[in-house]
C-alpha cells in the first residue's frame, strides 16, 4: 500500500471514503476530473424504514468539458430541506441523532452553495471535526488519469462498484435502527455510523 491516496469529492461519503482520510499519510481529493454519472460525488446513502435512501444533489446542466471544481448546484428548489428532513426521519431514533443535529442542520436550513465540490468540503471537514479525526489532505492542481506512486479510489469507491475491488477494506458491523426490520447494511454514508455510535464512530473506521 502506498502512502498516498487519490479520493474524489463526495457528498456525505461512505465510510469506506473516510477509512483513506483515516489510514492514509497523505491524501489529494480531485477537482480537475470530468464529473461521471450517479457516483457519491453528489449522492450518498442512508438507511431509511425501508432500505436504503439515496440522497442525491440536483446540478447545473454542464458540459461534457466541464471539470468538477466548476459544477453548480441547482438551487432553483429546495433540496437541501427536503435532504434534512430525510435525515431527520431516518435517524432521529438513532443514539446520537440528537447530538449531532445542531453541528449538521445549518447545511441545510441556513446557507446555498453555489458549486458542489465548496459544500461538499464544507461538510465534510464539519464531520471530520464530529469525528474528531485529525487529517490533513489537498486537492489536485492537474488532472492525472493514473498515478504510480498513489493508491487510486476516484473510481473504486462508487456506487456501481463491489466492496471486493477494495481487498484491504473491511466494512465494521454495528447496531443500526432498523436493522431488526431489513437486516444490517454496509458502507453507507459516514452519517449512519456517526448517528448510531457516535463518539464510538472513528474506532470503527
Amino acid at each position: 500500500m502506498n502512502q498516498s491516496t487519490i479520493l474524489s469529492t463526495a457528498y456525505l461519503a461512505p465510510i469506506q471514503y473516510y477509512s483513506k482520510l483515516k489510514n492514509y499519510s497523505n491524501c489529494v481529493i480531485e477537482q480537475f476530473e470530468h464529473i461521471p454519472k450517479q457516483t457519491f460525488r453528489s449522492r450518498c446513502d442512508i438507511y431509511s424504514p425501508n432500505g436504503i435512501l439515496t440522497l442525491s444533489i440536483p446540478l447545473v446542466k454542464r458540459n461534457q468539458r466541464q471539470v468538477i471544481k466548476d459544477v453548480k448546484i441547482a438551487n432553483d428548489y429546495d433540496w437541501q430541506k427536503l435532504h434534512w428532513r430525510s435525515l431527520e426521519s431516518c435517524y432521529r431514533r438513532s443514539p446520537f441523532f440528537e447530538y449531532f443535529e445542531d453541528d449538521l442542520q445549518g447545511f441545510y436550513l441556513e446557507k446555498k452553495y453555489e458549486f458542489l465540490i465548496d459544500f461538499n468540503e464544507r461538510i465534510q471537514q464539519e464531520i471530520l471535526t464530529l469525528l474528531k479525526l485529525k487529517t490533513n489532505y489537498s486537492f489536485t492542481t492537474e488532472y492525472l488519469k493514473t498515478y504510480s506512486d498513489a493508491d487510486d479510489f476516484r473510481n473504486i469507491i462508487s456506487p456501481k462498484q463491489p466492496l471486493s475491488r477494495d481487498p484491504d477494506y473491511i466494512p465494521p458491523t454495528y447496531i443500526q435502527v432498523f436493522e431488526n426490520k431489513q437486516g444490517f447494511i454496509s458502507n453507507l454514508s459516514i452519517v449512519d455510523l456517526l448517528f448510531n455510535q457516535g463518539s464510538r464512530a472513528l474506532e470503527s473506521i
